[in-house]
This record gives C-alpha cells, structure tokens and sequence, in this order.
C-alpha cells in the first residue's frame, strides 16, 4: 500500500511538472524576427492574424508621427456669442471650443494644472475686452463626430477609465475618481465620489460587500444616453479602502463646470451657469433639457496642447487607451475634417499605405487595441515596424517605447547586454511584444514581434516565455 502511494505521488509530482512546463501550450502562438539586413532569424505561425491587444498602440502613434509630425498639437478655442459691452460686460456666452486635446484637466505631470490652464483662457478674454459674463460657460466637444466608444469595446470595459470614450472636449481624460471601502456583509460598499465633482449624475449603489476572500468585482456603469451611474458588483470584507475609476461620458460639461467654478472662485461675475453642447446642436445646461441652438462662436484665441511626440510617449510607456483614441480620432479629423471611428480608420490606411504597409493584410478598428476585432499577424507588425525605420518621424518614434523596466515594462527582465525598446500588449489570455533590439550604437538591429492568444497561463508564465524567446534574437 505505502509502495502504490508513492507512485501515486510521484504521478502528481511528474504530471505537475510537465503541466507547468510551457505557458505557451494550447495557446494560439506566432513569433516573427528578422534583422534589419532583410534576414529572417525566426518564425513561427508569422501569417496568422491574432488579438494584438495594446500594441495596436505601436500602428496609431508611429501613424500620427508619420502623418502629423512630431510637434502637431491639439488646440481648444476660447469664444463667445453675444455683445461685449464698452464696460466689459459679455451680454452672451462663453464657449469652451474643444479640439480634442486629451490633456485638459488630466493628472499626469504632462499636462498642464487644470487652474493654470484656466489662467490661459482667462487671460484670452481679459485681452479681448471681457471682465464679466452675463451668459453661461459652455463646453462644446461637438467638433468631433461619432459616438465616444467604439461600438466593438466590451461592455465590462466602457465602465472603467480604461474604456473611457473620447470627444472633442474631455477633462480629466473623462475619468471619475471613486472612492469604496466594504461595511457589512450583504450591505452595500461605502462609497464616495472624490474628483472631479459631476453635480448633474444620478449615482445608484447597487453593490454588495462579499464575504472574505471574495474579491473585487466593483464596476461603476455610466452612459451617455443619460445622466446616471450604477455602482455593481462586490466587495469583499477583507479588502482596504482603495480608489476606483470610472468612465465619466460628459467631459465637455465637466470641464465647463470647472471652468464656471474657477472663474467664480477667482471673483468673476458669471450669471448664467453652465452647459454643454448636446448631440443636436443644442445647449443643455446641468439638467439635461435642450435649451436654445448653440451659435457659432466668435474664436477669440486658443491654448495647445503638449505636442504629439509627448503624448505618444505617454500613450506607449503607460499604454494609455484614452491618449491612443484621441490620437487616432485626430488622424481622421486632421485628414478629412470628420473624427469619426470610420473616417480615422480610413486617414490610417492611407497613412500605412504611404509607409508600405499593406492596410490589408491586418484588420484593425480602434487606436488603443481595445476592441477584441483586431487581428495583426507578427509578420505584418514586423514590416510595420521596419516601414517605419524610413519615416522621418522613427527617433521621434522610438522615443515613445520603453525599455524593461519603464513603464508597463517595468516588470519585464531580459538578459544582461541585450538592449530593447518595444510594447507591450494584454488582455485576459493575451500577451503580446513587438520592437526593436538594439545594437551597441543603440540603433534598430532587429526587428520583432511576438503574440500569444487564447492562453490560460498566469500573465507572469506567458511573459518570461515570450521574454526568452525574444532574448534569443539579440545580435
């Protein structure tokens, strides 16, 4: 009996052992490397088109650096409707002119502080002759076409600040900060709406704190067809008070809000409130109920964003979906004057069409590589990549990659004397790693991609066999 639980034991042991020993296994795999000669160091499965999750990232960025150059930057114009009186008083409105700069209110140390950033705007009315507003502060994002998401993003994802749509004007990269702590089992999670204020949302606690060990599973569901918010979801007893962000679809009367609020706090006479400009062309104020047409504005001056390179760098180091989208949506809105999802994808096309790579051969929808549709085979990101190395716009490029251990590499290792610069890509059963590995001068030597989809191994597993797949390419 000892003899047959020993055996027994050994099985579990041997079988433990080779069920562990390839992430790769089961997935769907395709690798694809050649050096910058034309030579192809490996393949494998190269011609396949797979999930390629943020590493349409790489497609988007090096595009709009091909196509808008490095130093473009997004501008948002200060106007007004109305009369300005000889006294400085507007008899009218003021209207926030959203560009589509997705920097405006955000947090990190790229843009500039949302009261600074005020300053500016206050300035341009000051210098046009306005010291006080007898009308409303309008935010009007409708120079961009097209809904916020694209219509193929997953619905668990549009709740989250990662799946957050885009407009022609957003504040705080349309994100809602939310902070939640479990209470009592079977009561619902505490929670408290932190920044930015949204006075106009409806807020429903429809969550529940879990048992211990139960985990999280808190989303925060908006919409754009209505002001109002559900919180879901659980929260398990165990867990530490901590933040959650949410997708806030009202960007354009957020800012416009804070804009009111700043001016006031700042001694400004404002009588009139604040208000966006609706899908119809009509001003709503914070109640949601169409009130005059909006006028055609009298631009007054503008404030600029970062410039494109800086934006991209962000974009690719913190795989920033909302910095991608907005990214994208600027191709088609530069190109034919429409932001829509399908004029952007169309200004895309002709762009990788210009660098000689085939638009065809991959099937891409959105910028940020959200959308599960996407499909990009290894070897079609590899002549994307290598097309690239002839733009005018590659050291502004490859700037924008990471290196092990920035970004969302930060957790990446590869062996002592092997230089890379690429992005990451991942989902849930997703990996994914495409760049250049670099020689001694700190040029593109080798050109690579890697993807691995349908995986059921932990995201650490199918990262250290990539990894080591890569490694394997350095010169």
């Amino acid at each position: 009996m000892r003899r047959l639980s020993l055996l027994f034991a050994l099985f579990v042991c041997t079988a433990a052992v080779s069920w562990a020993q390839d992430p790769l296994d089961g997935a769907a795999w395709g690798i694809y490397a050649r050096d910058i000669s034309g030579k192809v160091l490996g393949a494998r499965s190269e011609n396949t088109r797979m999930v390629p999750a943020s590493n349409i990232k790489l497609v988007t960025t090096g595009a709009a650096l091909h196509a808008l150059g490095p130093d473009f930057r997004f501008r948002t114009g200060i106007g007004y409707s109305g009369q300005i009186g000889p006294d400085g008083t507007l008899e009218g409105d003021v209207y926030i002119m959203g560009g589509g700069d997705p920097t405006i209110g955000a947090k990190d140390s790229l843009a500039l502080r949302a009261d600074a950033l005020f300053w500016k705007w206050k300035t341009i009315l000051k210098s046009n002759g306005i010291e006080r507003i007898h009308g409303r502060i309008i935010g009007d994002g409708s120079s961009w076409e097209g809904g916020l998401e694209h219509i193929e993003w997953s619905y668990s994802d549009i709740a989250t600040y990662y799946g957050t749509g885009v407009n022609g004007l957003c504040f705080y990269e349309n994100a809602i900060d939310v902070t939640v702590s479990p209470t009592k089992e079977g009561e619902p999670v505490a929670m408290n709406q932190t920044y930015p204020e949204t006075p106009w949302m409806n807020v429903s606690n429809y969550s529940v704190t879990g048992p211990a060990g139960s985990g999280n599973s808190l989303y925060m569901f908006t919409t754009d067809l209505a002001p109002y918010a559900e919180l879901r979801g659980t929260f398990g007893l165990d867990r530490a008070p901590k933040v959650e962000n949410a997708s806030n679809k009202y960007g354009d009367l957020t800012c416009a809000y804070y804009f009111w609020k700043n001016l006031r706090d700042t001694g400004w006479e404002v009588t009139g409130g604040y208000a966006r400009v609706d899908r119809g062309g009509y001003v709503c104020g914070p109640d949601f109920v169409p009130q005059d047409k909006a006028s055609a504005p009298v631009q007054l001056g503008f404030t600029e964003s970062p410039a494109l390179k800086d934006i991209a760098r962000i974009a690719n180091r913190r795989s920033d979906n909302f910095y991608a989208e907005s990214i994208f949506r600027a191709m088609g809105e530069v190109s034919s004057g429409i932001a829509s999802y399908d004029s952007s994808l169309v200004a895309l096309n002709v762009v990788l069409e210009d660098l000689g790579a085939n638009p065809s051969k991959a099937v891409i929808v959105d910028g940020s590589g959200l959308s599960r549709k996407n499909a990009v085979s290894p070897k079609w990101m590899v002549d994307y990549l290598d097309a690239m190395r002839g733009s005018s716009a590659f050291p502004a490029f490859i700037a924008t990659l990471p290196a092990p251990g920035e970004g969302t590499l930060s957790v990446v290792r590869v062996p002592e004397g092997v230089s890379v610069k690429m992005k990451s890509g991942s989902m849930e059963g997703v990996m994914c790693y495409s760049g250049y590995i670099l020689d001694a001068t700190g040029s593109p030597a080798v050109v690579f991609s890697a993807f691995a989809t349908n995986a059921n191994a932990s995201s650490s597993a199918l990262r250290a066999a990539l990894i080591q797949k890569i490694s394997k390419f350095a010169p």
